[in-house]
């Protein structure tokens, strides 16, 4: 069924933080991927690729999405413009009154590149990597957190990665409806259980788990999905094997609090 071997590949650092990045798992997340024999890498929820990027081996055909529009928009001006984008973020300088202002902005009036150059600087600034409700973020105990030559550095580097990879704006399930089949896996990262507004209103609703549940189940594929651990995720993909996992979820300043995951696989 799985006609190519895993093909090397540099792993990339993502261009910017996210609220619920899987930093801390990454590691053994794409140790889990890389066990498991497929042609075809599915993801609809990359968000800012912190176990897409972070990946040491891919198969011959990778596939990424998000609903979001900032979040595609920056991925495609990454592999199509990175030199231009970096240009961009190179005039940008650390500063609350600019952070401000283009937090104002309304990013449906920007070009692409506008639009993916504003998006890193306020991912970039925005303390805890927060999506909604951002507030500047100052660190007070190492250089500031955008650093315009760090940057240019990691969009090269991520439009070297992304050269070959498809990228989609669909919601998650009209996504796998499309792409799945027998020599496909799908790593799935959607927004925590009891935080689903956290990326932005409308986009991922508390209903979705349940949908989620019953699309696994009728999957042609296999999948890999990381969650919050709740009692609600529990019940609500019970048909499946949980496996629970203590990772911590930290902001700048406020220290590490433990806590635990649960990855949830086909049994």
């Amino acid at each position: 069924m799985f006609s190519t071997p895993n093909i090397p590949v540099q792993p990339v650092r993502p261009v910017a933080p996210w609220i619920g990045g899987k930093r801390n798992l990454a590691r053994r997340l794409c140790a889990m991927i890389e066990t498991k024999p497929h042609d075809l890498y599915l993801e609809p929820f990359v968000g800012m690729g912190g176990v897409f990027l972070r990946r040491r081996v891919r198969p011959r055909c990778e596939i990424i999405n998000d609903w979001s529009g900032d979040v595609v928009n920056l991925f495609r001006c990454m592999r199509a413009h990175p030199g231009a984008l970096s240009e961009l973020t190179a005039l940008m300088l650390a500063s609350r009154e600019d952070f401000d202002h283009l937090k104002r902005q309304d990013p449906t009036m920007l070009t692409d590149l506008q639009r993916a150059a504003r998006f890193i600087y306020l991912q970039k600034l925005a303390f805890g990597g927060k999506v909604t409700g951002q507030n500047f973020g100052v660190r007070t105990d190492g250089p500031s957190r955008f650093r315009p030559s760090q940057v240019g550095e990691d969009l090269l580097a991520a439009a070297r990665r992304l050269e070959s990879v498809t990228i989609e704006n669909l919601p998650w399930a009209d996504f796998i409806q499309r792409y799945d089949r027998a020599s496909a896996l799908i790593y799935l990262d959607p927004p925590y259980f009891g935080c689903e507004n956290d990326y932005g209103a409308d986009l991922f609703g508390r209903d979705q788990f349940e949908h989620m549940a019953e699309v696994l189940a009728g999957l042609k594929g296999r999948f890999i999905l990381s969650l919050n651990d709740r009692p609600e995720v529990r019940k609500i993909f019970a048909a499946f094997q949980v496996d629970s996992i203590d990772t911590h979820y930290g902001l700048a300043g406020k220290g590490a609090q433990l806590a635990r995951e649960v990855i949830i696989t086909p049994r």
